[in-house]
């Protein structure tokens, strides 16, 4: 064949595409936009182009799950066998000594179980254009979200028993640190519910009287509150450090307070993430605490050198999201809420289920795998995608 004539029986891009987007609905825009680009950069037949979209095809539909497969067993021991390796230690940080983070199979409970809170809640927060390559600009937004607090500021604080009064005494340098004032600090202390004295500042001490507290105890308990007390900050971050992460500045924080840190000016609210899944799920949405789940198990896993394939974690994420709130797989979530009676008495709690099911009369249609094993039925119609055949009575 001449080199012309192997030219001229190139494909054209009307007649690849034609090829391709014909099984648009049969393979995902994902798969059949790829395979545009790629071949679209290639000189080929129509013969050859045709054996490569056919091979696709086929890869496509051998990958697929066949009809009666148990995928939730499946993703139970892939997910289940790994996990035994896993450490129960609490690491540091990456990079960072004076910061722990709880991974491991410790992490891996944690997020199953749907937590209210994590045991070691971290935020990584992400900033804009403006202040993610200036340090200085990044250390200004991280003094506006970490808490300061009284305790922070003060060299010292007494109660003074005789005249009911709390005499904080403040150090100057921290408040020059903190960017902030005595009347900051007298401000504050006026902001104390229930409070029915008067607050007065004297050189670098402020004085709290609180005359109709005449008990040692509930002055002392006073004392703690002071210390306590809110000057500047979001709740709940406890310190922010600035870490360098690849060519941008980023924040590291200890603890959580998702809505608070968005609102922040100079906070990129795209990319900014908490280990909190139910604190996602409440400022974010169920879906975004979907991503959350598969997005922490697929790092605890990876962390410790693990390899599950993603679909098994993003089984387990739908399970625990699909009703549109947070559900831990455990007998107050998923394993309590089944359908099936002897499913529900196999997991625990067996009397309970029993005793409630009898009084509300409940049936089991013996549909899963546990409520077949209990009563020995064989064999047991399990499988996602199974088929189940009817029969159409005609009508003489």
């Amino acid at each position: 064949m001449s080199k012309n004539e192997n030219l001229s029986s190139t494909l054209n891009d009307r007649e690849l595409r034609a090829m391709i987007y014909k099984y648009r609905g049969r393979l995902p825009d994902k798969i059949l936009d790829e395979l545009y680009h790629k071949l679209s950069q290639l000189k080929i037949s129509k013969e050859i182009a045709e054996k490569i979209i056919n091979e696709v095809v086929a890869k496509y539909y051998q990958s697929l799950v066949e009809p009666g497969e148990a995928v939730g067993i499946v993703a139970a021991q892939s997910i289940g066998e790994p996990s035994t390796q896993m450490t129960l230690r609490t690491f540091h940080f990456a990079g960072v000594r004076e910061f722990n983070v709880t991974l491991g199979l410790p992490r891996l409970i944690e997020i199953v179980d749907a937590r209210k809170h994590p045991s070691t809640p971290i935020m990584k927060v992400y900033l804009d254009e403006e202040h993610r390559y200036d340090k200085e600009k990044a250390l200004k937004v991280a003094k506006e979200i970490e808490l300061v607090t009284v305790a922070d500021v003060a060299k010292t604080i007494e109660p003074n028993y005789f005249n009911n009064q709390i005499i904080v005494e403040l150090d100057e340098e921290m408040l020059k640190e903190f960017n902030l004032t005595v009347d900051d600090v007298v401000k504050a202390f006026k902001k104390i519910k229930g409070r029915s004295g008067s607050v007065k500042a004297e050189g670098n001490s402020v004085i709290f009287h609180q005359p109709s507290i005449k008990d040692f105890i509930k002055l002392r308990k006073l004392c703690e509150k002071v210390l306590n007390l809110r000057l500047k900050g979001l709740r709940n971050i406890r310190r922010v450090i600035v870490k360098k992460e690849d060519d941008e500045y980023i924040l590291i924080t200890e603890g959580s307070n998702l809505k608070a840190v968005l609102e922040i000016e100079g906070v990129d609210p795209t990319r900014t993430t908490t280990n909190d899944i139910n604190e996602i799920a409440e400022v974010l949405g169920i879906e975004a605490a979907r991503t959350a789940i598969i997005n922490e198990m697929k790092d605890v896993l990876e962390n410790q050198s693990l390899d599950v394939d993603i679909r098994h974690i993003m089984l387990i994420a739908d399970i625990m999201t699909f009703t549109g709130r947070v559900r831990q797989v455990g007998r107050h979530g998923v394993a309590g809420e089944k359908e099936s009676v002897l499913a529900r008495a196999a997991f625990e709690v067996t009397v309970k289920h029993l005793v409630d099911a009898a009084a509300k009369g409940e049936i089991d249609y013996l549909r899963g795998v546990t409520e077949n094993v209990v009563i020995g039925s064989n064999p047991i119609p399990i499988g996602t995608g199974i088929v189940d055949l009817l029969m159409k009575h005609m009508k003489r």
